[in-house]
C-alpha cells in the first residue's frame, strides 16, 4: 500500500502531519552555538526530528512538504505529478541566483546539480532520509556565510541571509545528487496571473497582494491573535461581482479571483475554528452570508492539475531541464513575449559608482522587463577595499585594464571581456540580452518586440563616426567588410547570437587595439587618434565576421545636447559628451575622481529650472532631464 504524508512546517519547531499527530520538538530558532535567531531553520530541523522520532515516518512512501502560508486548492498526488524515486517534484524559484554563481561553488561539490526550487516539494521518503541532514547542515553553513548575503550573490533583496534555508535545500539536494522535476504551474503567489488554461493547486501568500483598494499582507498580522478572538476575521475583500466590473480583461480578472479565493478561504477557516472552540454564533453580515453561499462553494471547489502540466512533468528529464531554461525554453510557461536580461559594464571606481546609481535608478523607473546585472571588472587588490557591492545585482569579473603580455592599458576592453565571462559563468533563461553602458539614463523599456530584434538580426543604434567600416580598416580586420555596420551604444541580441559572437567581439577589439598603424582619425574617426574606440570596432568587425546584420534604429538613443527629432520619444539618454543649458554644463569626465555616492547628500550642481528657460521649443528641455 502506498501512503502519503503531508508535512506542514510552522515556526514553533513542530512538524505536524495528517490525523493531528504532533511530534514535539524544542524550537531551533536560536542557534545553540552562535546565539543568532533564525526561525526559518526550524523547517529542516523539524523534518530531521520527524524522520527520527515519528512512527508515521516509518510507514510512509511519499512526503509532500508545504509551508503554513499556503492555501491548498486541490489534491497533490506525487505520482500523478510525475515524481519518482530519485526525482522529486518542486516549484520553480527563479530568484535563487546563487545556484548560478560563486555561492553554489562555495557550498556544494556539485554546483551543476543546483536546482532553483522550493515552496512545494513532493518526494519519496527514501530521498528525504538522505537529503534532510544535508538540508539542515547546508542551511547552517549558508546562514553563517555572511560575506555572501548580498543581493548579487543570493537574490535576497534584504541582504539579510533570510533565504539561507532555501539555499540549504538546493545545495543539500545537489550534494546528494537529487535532480528535480520542476514546474511553474502548480503554485502561484496571489497577485500573479496564472498561465491561460491552468488552475494552480497551491496559493502561496508570502507576498502582499491587493484587489482594487483592498490589500492583504501577512506581515501586518505577524503578532495578531485573530485565531483566539471569537468571530474576528481579516478585512473582507471585494465581492466577485465587484471584480467583474473592476477588471475587463478575463485573464487579469482570473488572477484577481485567485486573490479573493486566498483570503476568503482563510476567513472560512477562521469561522470553522471559532465554531469548533465554542465561540457564539456570529452576527449576520453580507460577507458571512456570501461565505456560506452556493456561489462561494462553487468558487472554492477543488481544482485539479491540468493534464498538459502533468504530462510535461512526467516526461521531464531533470538533467536537461536546467539547460533548457538557460536557453530560453520553457516547459510550463507560455509567455506572450520572450524573457529579457539587461547587462551593463563598470569598474570598481567612484566614477562608475555614481553612474551605476543613476543607471539602476532609471532602470527601475523605466519599466524595463526582466532582470539587470552589473558586470563589475576589478583587480583583486581594488576589490578588497571596494565599498559599492550592493549598488546593483553584480557579476564579478577579473579586470582586463592592463594587457597581461604587452602591458597596454585599455579599460574599454573590459566590456566584451565581461560579457564573455558572464556567458561562461552564469546560466540565464533570458532569450534576449540588452547591453547598455553605465553612462546612460533609461526613459522607457527597450524590448526586442518593439524594435524588431530576432535571432540572427540584432538591433542597435547608429554610430556614424565609425568610418573604418567604409575604408581599409574593415578590409584588414574582417573577411566581410561589406557586412560592417556602424553601430553601438544600445545592443539587443538573441542569446544564441551572443554566445557565438562574444569571443569574436573580444578578439577583434584586441586586434584593432594592437593595430597602432591605423589609429589615425582618417582611418578610425577617432579625433584623438588614440585607439580608444577599438572596442567599438571590435564589436562591428566581430559581427561582420558572422554576417550579423543589424536593424539600425535612430529612435532609441540620443545624446543630451543634441536636438531630437520631432515626435520621437527616445528611450535612452547617453551622456558621454559634454552638454549645456545656458551657462550651466555637465561633463562626466569632470567627475572622474569625485565620490558622490558615499558622501551623504552629495549631488551634482543643479541644472537650470525648466520654468526659467525662455525658448518655446520643447526639444531644448532634453538636457535638463
Amino acid at each position: 500500500m502506498v501512503l502519503v504524508v503531508v508535512l506542514l512546517l510552522m515556526d514553533l519547531g513542530l512538524a505536524q502531519a495528517e490525523e493531528g499527530v504532533v511530534v514535539g520538538k524544542a524550537p531551533y530558532r536560536l542557534h545553540t552555538l552562535f546565539s543568532v535567531e533564525y526561525p526559518a531553520i526550524n523547517k529542516p530541523a523539524g523534518i530531521v526530528h520527524w524522520l527520527e522520532h515519528s512512527k508515521e515516518a516509518e510507514n510512509v512512501d511519499w512526503v509532500v512538504i508545504l509551508d503554513a502560508d499556503m492555501i491548498i486548492r486541490g489534491p497533490i498526488i506525487p505520482w500523478e505529478l510525475g515524481a519518482e524515486k530519485g526525482k522529486p517534484v518542486a516549484a520553480y524559484y527563479g530568484y535563487l541566483v546563487g545556484c548560478d554563481n560563486v555561492l553554489a561553488q562555495l557550498h556544494t561539490k556539485h554546483p551543476e546539480f543546483c536546482d532553483k526550487v522550493g515552496g512545494l516539494l513532493a518526494m519519496h521518503i527514501d530521498d528525504l532520509r538522505v537529503l534532510a541532514p544535508k538540508w539542515l547542515s547546508k542551511t547552517e553553513e549558508v546562514r553563517a556565510d555572511r560575506a555572501h548575503w548580498g543581493f548579487n550573490f543570493t537574490g535576497d533583496i534584504y541582504n539579510s541571509g533570510w533565504i539561507s534555508e532555501m539555499y540549504g535545500y538546493s545545495f543539500g539536494a545537489a550534494e546528494v545528487g537529487l535532480r528535480h522535476k520542476i514546474t511553474e504551474d502548480l503554485m502561484i503567489y496571489p497577485s500573479y496571473t496564472p498561465r491561460k488554461g491552468v488552475e494552480p493547486i497551491l496559493l502561496h501568500y508570502g507576498l502582499p497582494f491587493k484587489v482594487g483598494n483592498w490589500s492583504f499582507s501577512k506581515l501586518e498580522h505577524h503578532d495578531d491573535g485573530i485565531v483566539y478572538e471569537c468571530n474576528r476575521l481579516f478585512d473582507p475583500p471585494p465581492f466577485p461581482k465587484e471584480v467583474q466590473l473592476m477588471e475587463a480583461d478575463p485573464e487579469a480578472r482570473r488572477g484577481l479571483f485567485l486573490n479573493l479565493d486566498c483570503i476568503n478561504t482563510l476567513n472560512e477557516g477562521l469561522l470553522h475554528h471559532h465554531a469548533l472552540v465554542g465561540c457564539p454564533k456570529p452576527k449576520w453580515s453580507k460577507y458571512l452570508s456570501f461565505l456560506k453561499s452556493k456561489a462561494f462553494a462553487e468558487l472554492t471547489r477543488p481544482r485539479y492539475l491540468d493534464n498538459e502540466v502533468k504530462s510535461n512533468l512526467k516526461k521531464q528529464d531533470p538533467e536537461t531541464y536546467k539547460k533548457d531554461k538557460s536557453s530560453g525554453v520553457s516547459h510550463n510557461q507560455k509567455s506572450e513575449h520572450p524573457k529579457i536580461h539587461t547587462l551593463f559594464s563598470t569598474e570598481c571606481t567612484p566614477y562608475f559608482d555614481w553612474q551605476t546609481v543613476g543607471f539602476v535608478h532609471s532602470f527601475h523607473l523605466s519599466g524595463q522587463p526582466g532582470n539587470i546585472t552589473r558586470l563589475l571588472s576589478c583587480t583583486e587588490q581594488d576589490l578588497k577595499s571596494y565599498a559599492g557591492h550592493d549598488l546593483a545585482p553584480t557579476h564579478y569579473v577579473p579586470s582586463m585594464n592592463r594587457h597581461p603580455l604587452t602591458g597596454d592599458w585599455y579599460p574599454a576592453i573590459n566590456k566584451p571581456a565581461a560579457v564573455l565571462h558572464w556567458l561562461n559563468h552564469v546560466e540565464t533563461d533570458a532569450e534576449f540580452i540588452v547591453i547598455l553602458d553605465a553612462d546612460m539614463i533609461l526613459r522607457g523599456p527597450i524590448t526586442p518586440w518593439e524594435y524588431g530584434a530576432e535571432r540572427g538580426r540584432p538591433v542597435s543604434t547608429p554610430y556614424d563616426y565609425l568610418i573604418g567600416c567604409d575604408n581599409e580598416l574593415a578590409k584588414i580586420h574582417t573577411r566581410h567588410p561589406e557586412a560592417c555596420d556602424k553601430v553601438g551604444g544600445v545592443i539587443i541580441m538573441h542569446i544564441d547570437d551572443l554566445r557565438k559572437f562574444a569571443l569574436l567581439w573580444l578578439h577583434k577589439s584586441v586586434e584593432v587595439r594592437a593595430d597602432k598603424a591605423h589609429y589615425a582619425t582618417n582611418f578610425t574617426g577617432d579625433i584623438y587618434s588614440s585607439g580608444w574606440i577599438s572596442e567599438m570596432y571590435g564589436y562591428s568587425f566581430g559581427a561582420a565576421e558572422l554576417n550579423l546584420r543589424h536593424v539600425i534604429r535612430k529612435d532609441i538613443l540620443i545624446y543630451p545636447g543634441y536636438v531630437p527629432e520631432p515626435g520621437i520619444e527616445y528611450k535612452v539618454f547617453h551622456y558621454g559628451l559634454r552638454f549645456s543649458v545656458g551657462n550651466w554644463s555637465f561633463d562626466k569626465a569632470d567627475w572622474r575622481n569625485t565620490d558622490v555616492v558615499n558622501k551623504c547628500w552629495a549631488k551634482f550642481p543643479d541644472p537650470p529650472d525648466p520654468s526659467m528657460i525662455t525658448s518655446t521649443d520643447v526639444n531644448i528641455y532634453i538636457g535638463t532631464d
